[in-house]
C-alpha cells in the first residue's frame, strides 16, 4: 500500500508497515495507532492534511491467531525490497523533512545504526536514494498504545508530541531540538 496526503507536503511521515485496519481499508494510519497519531499531530501543531503519510514496508506482515491477524515485524529483506517505493515517494514529493515512526522506519531512512531511544527528537541527515534531507525519529504510535499503565501511556504520548513539535518548529525555521 502506498502512502497518501498532500502532493505538496513538506513533511513525509514514515511508519513501519500497514496494520490490520490499514490493510483492510487500503489506507495508511486509519486504525487505532493512526487515530492516536492524528491526536499527536494536532497537539504538536502539524496538520495531517498538509502531510504525506506512508510506510517503509508496503504490505501487512501477520500471523493468524484465531480470528485475529497479529502483526509481525518486517525483516531487513522486506524493508530492502520495499525501499524503491519509499525512495520514489520521497523523490516525487521532495519534502523538506521526514519523520520516522519507530525503529523499522528509522532504520529504513537512516541505516541500521539508528536507535529510537538514543536518536529520537533531533534532526539527523539522511540519504535515501536521490533524496537527501533531515529525518526526525520518534516512537511509533502503536508503541504508545501498548503501554498498559495509564500514567506511563500519557507520558509516552507526551514524548511523541514533543518529538513531533520539534518537527513542526524545524519547518517553521526555529532551532530544532
Amino acid at each position: 500500500m502506498f502512502g497518501e496526503g498532500s502532493p505538496g507536503a513538506r513533511v513525509v511521515v514514515v511508519g513501519e508497515q500497514p496494520g490490520d485496519q490499514e490493510d483492510r481499508r487500503g489506507r495508511p494510519f486509519v486504525g487505532p495507532a493512526g487515530q492516536l497519531l492524528d491526536r499527536a499531530f494536532e497537539a504538536s501543531g502539524l496538520a495531517r492534511q498538509e502531510l504525506y503519510v506512508t510506510n517503509a514496508v508496503k504490505h501487512f506482515k501477520w500471523v493468524p491467531r484465531g480470528k485475529r491477524r497479529l502483526h509481525q515485524t518486517p525483516s531487513r529483506t522486506e524493508v530492502a525490497a520495499c525501499r524503491p517505493w519509499l525512495e520514489g515517494e520521497l523523490v516525487a514529493l521532495s519534502p523538506r523533512l521526514a519523520v520516522a515512526l519507530g525503529a523499522t522506519a528509522g532504520k529504513a531512512l537512516l541505516g541500521t545504526g539508528y536507535r529510537v531511544t538514543a536518536d529520537r527528537g533531533r534532526p539527523l541527515s539522511a540519504e535515501v536514494g536521490p533524496w537527501q534531507g533531515p529525518v526526525i525519529g520518534t516512537v511509533h504510535p502503536a508503541a504508545v498504545l501498548r503501554v498498559t499503565d495509564p500514567a506511563e501511556r500519557e507520558a509516552e504520548f507526551a514524548t511523541l508530541v514533543a518529538d513531533l513539535t520539534v518537527a513542526a518548529s524545524y519547518l517553521d525555521g526555529g532551532a530544532p531540538g
